[in-house]
């Protein structure tokens, strides 16, 4: 049995998959993203997680052959590895384990961990790619000078068009309506008091207000679907720069994928794909074959020396779910 941890800004998910292919029980906690709430959130989370996806599957954790941890933060702190690190052995009570950052489960399972890169466009956003053993992050770098093309980054944008228009610094569109109704405003200036007193500016929930961007572009909404397509565009750019630094040749064909709940807006993957497909360098876009937290526990096996088979790969992939969202982080 191998474990797959999936954290991200929003939730934290679990997954135990059997040597056949079968997800055998999940299970979901709150988010493992710590850098707002101190470092031991995270065995908090992770316990509560690894209890009830345990409990789920009638299995100790004693039982759990190996597992992966993908861990929001890791590695954008170094003091604070040495805790990451161990804390999954308080949880587990042995070290059949390895931690890094969320990003590979994005990888691992929209490519199936071969050779590639992965756009993860969540909360969050960034690309983690590999080549001959040789793994690159690009992006990532947090919300407030950071994380283009993200739903943080769209919420933010959307929420500076509503003050314009609310203003008369832009002509208001459906963007407007579609915040006034869905945010509950007596007053435009009350959106002030709902994301920095009601929700202290949690980054879930503002990431959340992405989805009514999307929402007012489908209702015609210029200037929200301009904000999607620019996000699409930077997604793009993550990706070519990933490229490039891992030495991907001129003439080489290089497989893409996506992860993350941004992409469940369609002009956000419209004008990401746009923009790869128009390229010179050719790269070969393809649709997730497994949500992250299922690629969590595929990169658990294969850290363990026991790469799932062909045919375990194949029955996984008919049960997995549906990897384009994902876990809805990074």
């Amino acid at each position: 049995m191998f474990l797959g941890v999936d954290g991200g800004g929003t939730k934290t998910a679990f997954c135990v998959v059997d040597r056949s292919g079968h997800v055998v029980a999940r299970a979901q906690a709150a988010s493992s993203y710590y850098f707002s709430h101190g470092i031991d959130l995270v065995e908090r989370v992770l316990k509560e997680g690894v209890d009830a996806v345990c409990v789920a599957a009638g299995l100790s954790p004693a039982d759990i052959e190996y597992a992966f941890f993908g861990l929001p933060g890791y590695g954008e702190a170094a003091d604070d590895l040495p805790v990451l690190n161990a804390t999954p052995r308080a949880v587990l009570g042995h070290d059949r384990y390895a931690c890094n950052n969320d990003m590979v489960c994005g990888w691992a399972g929209s490519l199936g961990a071969v050779d590639g890169i992965n756009v993860i466009s969540g909360t969050g956003s960034m690309t983690y790619g590999e080549r001959l053993g040789r793994g690159v992050r690009i992006g990532g770098w947090g919300e407030i000078f950071g994380d283009e093309g993200s739903a943080y980054w769209i919420a933010v944008r959307g929420l500076g068009a509503f003050s314009r228009m609310s203003d008369g610094r832009l002509p208001e569109g459906p963007l407007s309506g579609v915040l006034r109704r869905n945010l509950e405003l007596a007053s435009d200036l009350d959106v002030i008091d709902v994301v920095h007193n009601r929700w202290q500016g949690d980054r879930g929930r503002v990431a959340a207000i992405s989805r009514w961007v999307a929402e007012a572009a489908d209702l015609g909404d210029e200037v929200a679907d301009a904000i999607l397509t620019e996000a699409g565009h930077e997604l793009a750019q993550l990706v070519d720069i990933t490229r490039e630094r891992l030495d991907f040749g001129p003439d080489e064909t290089v497989p893409v994928s996506y992860s993350g709940g941004t992409f469940g807006a369609d002009r956000v993957l419209e004008a990401f794909t746009t923009r790869l497909t128009n390229r010179f360098t050719t790269y070969e876009l393809r649709d997730p074959l497994y949500e992250p937290v299922v690629g969590a526990a595929l990169y658990a096996a294969k850290l363990a020396g026991s790469p799932l088979p062909g045919p375990a790969l194949d029955a996984l992939r008919k049960v997995s779910g549906s990897p384009a969202s994902g876990e809805d982080d990074r």
